[in-house]
């Protein structure tokens, strides 16, 4: 399964309104972004995924949400993004009022010290570092649909 920079996954799910608002996974590489729908295909998760293929492309969703569109439940976000870098768009989101309270969830190959104190003083909400084991990524992906598509109270 591949998909296009404006691809949105909708895959069956409960009717809890929660599953209805999108994840936005900010995500450059195409085996990452392949791996990670297949991940929440599996997992038949109810909420539409929109897919963010660099930096650049993450930050032009601040006005779009400013028009009205609806906010993301999570942001899933790599940090080593072409054009502009995941620690700048995170800045950027947590500086932004419209989105500032959207969960962002740092998924990066990176676990350099330096990255993981830096995101979470730039608002992160969580770390995880990629597991390359599928079985294990598929673990990840349950705890993420878990906690921050269903369990966690989004603000309004």
């Amino acid at each position: 399964m591949t998909a296009e920079a404006s691809d949105s996954l909708q895959l069956k799910g409960g009717n809890n309104g929660r599953l209805t608002r999108s994840i936005l996974l900010v995500e450059d590489n195409p085996v990452d972004v392949d791996l990670t729908l297949r991940a929440f295909a599996r997992r038949r998760l109810g909420n539409p995924i929109q897919v963010a293929r660099d930096g650049e492309e993450a930050l032009t969703w601040l006005p779009r949400w400013e028009a009205g569109e609806p906010l993301p439940v999570v942001i899933l976000l790599d940090l080593k993004l072409p054009r502009v870098d995941g620690l700048e768009v995170l800045r950027q989101l947590k500086a932004h009022s419209i989105c500032r309270s959207v969960p962002v969830v740092v998924l990066t190959t990176s676990g350099e010290d330096r990255d993981v104190q830096t995101a979470y003083q730039l608002g992160a909400n969580s770390y995880i570092i990629k597991p390359v084991d599928f079985h294990r990524f598929l673990e990840v992906v349950t705890q993420i649909e878990l906690y921050w598509c269903l369990m966690n109270e989004p603000s309004r």
